[in-house]
């Protein structure tokens, strides 16, 4: 086991192997997680807090310092920082990886990242690792929605929840949820423009320049409008506003693209680190029967405010499209895999009904009320049906409030206020 000690944290890595596929355990594949304590604490029996990172395929955070959330609760617990299966260290899934299976085999192999499979993985390692005693989660995100899956599957594993900006909806379905964001996506850029007004004639000039020429970034994918659209998904986070208006100040160089503007559109554009987020964002909707059948392409074509030649023209938010796995290099060897994804006719459920409405394990869930990814309205129908669940809703946020110094703070409060949060049995 390799330890080590980053100022402020003692740093112990974990490598467990986990089969690929739980229903008919075959293949294996490793996943890896740090385990982080007070230096001046690490040979103490503290309670443990797993990080559930958001998504879908994100790796765990890689901190550099003992601050914020991380900070708060290395006063009182072991931290666990858990690579998703797929992400990280934890026998990542790469476009290489991808290109050697045929579509068939790769849309069955990308089934078997889903949050089943994690909360089984963390399953593993609780009991393996860290002697079966019961711990606590954190759920950023998507990691809220592992959390529903974990206290449908394994409730018996956890004795205090917190979720941030990712109370998921019970019922499932990906063509409700982008009915409900789009809205909130059109709010998020009307606002931006009040903000900077003179975009929106710098967006319309730089869109015209992509319609009627062909624009090529460093990696040779030619930039679409489409794919500057993209850029939107950072209007749901703070300060994400202020980043894209200084991507777009530096756009153009004489009358064309300026070479930082198209190596920042690559950057932010690519999902060369990510590409299970793209490639798993829709298919973490599907529950029982039904395909999500590109879900936010088909809701996009009921919203002509959205068009390419539109004016002014908005950006997207957290939405994925057939067009991104063709135009895309990084997902282009995930676009027969995840075209089979979209057409697939059931699911193994994800949440169980019952037994959340009956929960006794305490949660306390940030709901984010101005929230871009994440309906606000969903979040609470979720809190209103699962038990033991206090939602704290509030605007102050944007989807990253984890990232202050107060949500974390405040979600523990909820629950030590109940009696619960630190036992350890």
């Amino acid at each position: 086991m390799t330890s080590y000690t980053i100022p402020g944290m003692h740093v112990r890595e974990h490598t467990v192997d986990v089969p690929l596929n739980w229903e008919t355990p075959g293949e294996s594949i490793s996943l890896f997680a740090r385990e982080l304590v007070d230096p001046t604490r690490k040979d103490e029996e503290l309670p443990v807090l797993l990080f559930l990172q958001g998504g879908p395929g994100g790796k765990g955070p890689r901190p550099t310092a003992a601050t914020g959330w991380v900070g708060q609760a290395l006063k009182t617990h072991r931290v666990v920082l858990m690579d998703q299966r797929g992400t990280g260290r934890s026998t990542p899934v790469s476009g290489r990886r991808m290109a050697s299976m045929t579509a068939e085999e790769g849309a069955a192999y990308l089934a078997c990242f889903r949050a089943d499979s994690i909360v089984a993985d963390a399953e593993q390692l609780r009991t393996t690792v860290f002697g079966g005693k019961k711990w606590s989660t954190l759920g950023q995100s998507y990691g809220g929605f592992l959390t529903l899956t974990y206290l449908s599957k394994a409730p018996e594993g956890l004795s205090a929840c917190y979720v941030t900006g990712g109370l998921a909806s019970i019922d499932p379905s990906a063509a409700e949820v982008y009915r409900r964001t789009y809205p909130r996506v059109a709010a998020k850029n009307r606002e931006f423009y009040r903000r900077y007004p003179h975009n929106v004639e710098r967006v319309a000039r730089i869109a015209d320049r992509l319609a009627e020429a062909d624009v090529r970034l460093p990696d040779g994918d030619r930039l679409t409008v489409r794919r500057l659209q993209s850029l939107g998904i950072d209007f749901g986070m703070k300060p994400g506003y202020e980043r894209i208006h200084w991507l777009l100040d530096e756009a153009f160089d004489g009358d064309e693209l300026s070479g930082t503007f198209l190596g920042q559109v690559l950057g932010s554009s690519s999902y060369l680190g990510n590409p299970l987020f793209a490639a798993l964002q829709e298919s973490i909707y599907g529950s029982g029967d039904g395909a999500t059948g590109w879900a936010a392409e088909a809701e996009r074509g009921r919203r002509p405010e959205f068009a390419e030649d539109a004016r002014p023209l908005l950006f997207i938010g957290e939405m994925m499209y057939p067009w991104m796995f063709s135009e895309i290099r990084g997902l282009r060897p995930f676009q027969g895999a995840v075209e089979l994804l979209a057409k697939r006719p059931s699911w193994p459920d994800l949440y169980d009904l019952e037994r959340l409405a009956a929960n006794d394990v305490p949660v306390a869930a940030a709901v984010y009320f101005d929230d871009m990814y994440v309906d606000s309205g969903l979040q609470l129908d979720t809190a209103s049906r699962v038990g033991n669940v206090q939602a704290w809703v509030t605007n102050e946020y944007e989807h990253d409030g984890l990232g202050t110094d107060r949500v974390f703070e405040r979600l523990t409060e909820l629950v030590a206020a109940i009696g619960g949060g630190l036992p350890n049995h």
